[in-house]
């Protein structure tokens, strides 16, 4: 029977790794455009302050940023909500509204759903880290970047963005390591995860240690994460 929940909490264990790993691989890139929208500064109707007689209460406008202000929304929707209740609207949600189901039937839609709404959410908690490390580095270095005659660009990846991963690594491996315990959630819409394999046995069996057992896996996984993110720490250590 050992070996039975063993086989059986492995493939549950192969569903969570890769629902972690699309997770930061798509989250990851795509908290970094959050975070740009996030401190957007394009505001279309700065015109407005400079032309005489407008009135006051239309001068404001001039101050609207438009994609921070919509960023800034969707973050706080997002950051506001448990993933729970995100990932079974983002399911049973376009179902509901226009009575088809569009992520598929069987496992495979469920995991869609699920990866769409894991990279939603920790998009979102991704940019107000990356945003914290970028505004971290002093704005004076950017600037001598720019006496320099260095380009935009350059003084981002040359300058900023070197700095921002320093700054950012504690903070994003303790997310990181959330993210593994909140795979567990994937259960709520019957994703066969790590813990809903070892849930299968009390249900079916009456046995409760499978459920215990899967602590195991968390434990290794989570330390062997652990040990990685104090060996890029190490490695990141020559800013100090």
């Amino acid at each position: 029977m050992f070996w039975t929940v063993t086989n059986a909490l492995l493939e549950g264990l192969g569903t969570t790794a890769e629902l972690f790993a699309l997770t930061l691989l798509f989250s990851l890139p795509l908290g970094l455009l959050v975070a740009f929208g996030s401190m957007s500064k394009w505001a279309p109707f700065r015109f407005l302050s400079q032309i005489p007689g407008v009135p006051a209460w239309l001068k404001k406008l001039s101050a609207l940023r438009p994609i921070q202000l919509i960023v800034d929304v969707v973050v706080w929707v997002i950051r506001g909500t448990p993933l729970m209740l995100q990932l079974m609207i983002i399911y049973y949600g376009p179902g509901l509204i226009f009575d088809q189901n569009i992520w598929g039937s069987g496992n495979s839609g469920r995991f869609i759903a699920t990866v769409v709404a894991f990279v939603l959410n920790y998009s979102c908690y991704f940019s107000v880290i990356y945003r914290g490390g970028i505004q971290g580095v002093p704005k004076g270095q950017r600037e001598a970047g720019q006496v320099l005659g260095m380009t935009r660009s350059q003084i981002f990846f040359r300058v900023t963005l070197l700095q921002m991963v320093k700054r950012i690594v504690p903070p994003m491996s303790n997310e990181i390591i959330t993210l593994v315990k909140d795979t567990s959630l994937a259960r709520i819409i019957a994703v066969t995860e790590l813990i809903k394999s070892g849930e299968t046995f009390m249900k079916s069996d009456g046995l409760i240690w499978p459920l215990f057992y899967t602590g195991v896996y968390y434990l290794i996984f989570v330390g062997i994460l652990t040990l990685l993110f104090n060996f890029v720490e190490r490695k990141l250590s020559y800013f100090q």
